[in-house]
């Protein structure tokens, strides 16, 4: 199927919701606040407190176990400091995303997809430590959002959803081929309408659209490359939407394998059944963040 035909499909989609999620303002003012060179703590402290669900979301987030503090914390100011301004703009993104579809149970189950989207976000973050790839924190971004369009086909087009995960079931056919040819598009075309729709920055639009094909990524595709093997990753080991999508794979045949080799990256030293054993160790605490994240639904 031809691709304009599928972002047709996808953006008729879109302009057919009259009910979209939107990007909490506070978020996109705190984003631009971050962007401005003499920013201060106190000031995006002061701007987030204004967003009280917002605030809450960050404090629990940040005494997870993932983040590990020394102890407790309390304040928003002590949340802020901890993490430091450069990881403040993934926790808000992060957070602005889970609100934007919050209380939207779907055909996944919000906690198996929250789940697999905070695994690769983890995973990609790894990959690129790994590889040598010069922002790790966008990595983890893109992995976090990589599958907004998936959440979206499984909330609101609920009925056709579930016949594309029914027709997959036990068999060795992948989720975004059932979703072209049932839906005449799939959850990357949705997922890039989104994006733009909240003005994402390019590079992540392309993540959302190109995660399943990074040969076609032309902005930034070593990037969308290690979001590909972090999906990967994680859809083979049990982040996987709930066993619900069938994947197998040979790193050394994926075409993102090829394409995340560049400056500073050791993949002769590369070891895929440890890093397979060091993800596994990684499995429990994410699926801790979601529980705590979720704990007062």
């Amino acid at each position: 199927m031809e691709q304009s035909s599928k972002m047709e499909k996808a953006a008729a989609l879109i302009q057919g919701m009259t009910d979209l999620p939107t990007i909490p303002a506070v978020a996109t003012q705190v984003l631009s606040l971050l962007d401005q060179p003499d920013v201060e703590i106190d000031q995006v402290a002061e701007l987030l407190l204004t967003d009280q669900v917002m605030a809450a979301r960050v404090l629990k987030m940040v005494n997870s176990p993932l983040y590990r503090p020394a102890t407790v914390i309390s304040s928003l100011k002590g949340a802020l400091v901890y993490l430091g301004l450069r990881h403040i703009r993934e926790f808000i993104l992060t957070c602005s995303f889970i609100q934007s579809f919050e209380g939207k149970e779907g055909v996944l189950g919000v906690k198996s997809f929250w789940e697999h989207s905070f695994g690769v976000g983890i995973v990609a973050r790894l990959i690129a430590e790994k590889v040598g790839y010069h922002d790790t924190e966008k990595a983890y971004i893109g992995g976090l959002i990589h599958d907004i369009g998936e959440v979206f086909l499984s909330y609101y087009l609920r009925d056709e959803f579930q016949k594309v995960v029914d027709t997959i079931k036990d068999t060795p056919t992948q989720l975004v081929e059932a979703e072209e040819r049932l839906l005449g598009t799939t959850h990357c075309e949705v997922g890039l309408c989104l994006a733009r729709e909240w003005h994402f920055p390019e590079d992540y639009c392309e993540i959302v659209a190109c995660h399943h094909a990074p040969r076609e990524a032309k902005n930034a595709p070593r990037l969308a490359a290690i979001v590909n093997l972090a999906d990967l990753f994680c859809t083979v080991r049990n982040l996987d939407y709930g066993g619900k999508e069938w994947t197998s794979f040979s790193l050394a045949d994926e075409p993102a394998w090829e394409m995340i080799q560049g400056p500073g990256a050791k993949l002769a030293e590369f070891d895929v059944e440890r890093f397979c054993y060091e993800l596994d160790d990684q499995v429990e605490e994410i699926q801790e963040l979601v529980r705590n994240i979720f704990k007062d639904r």
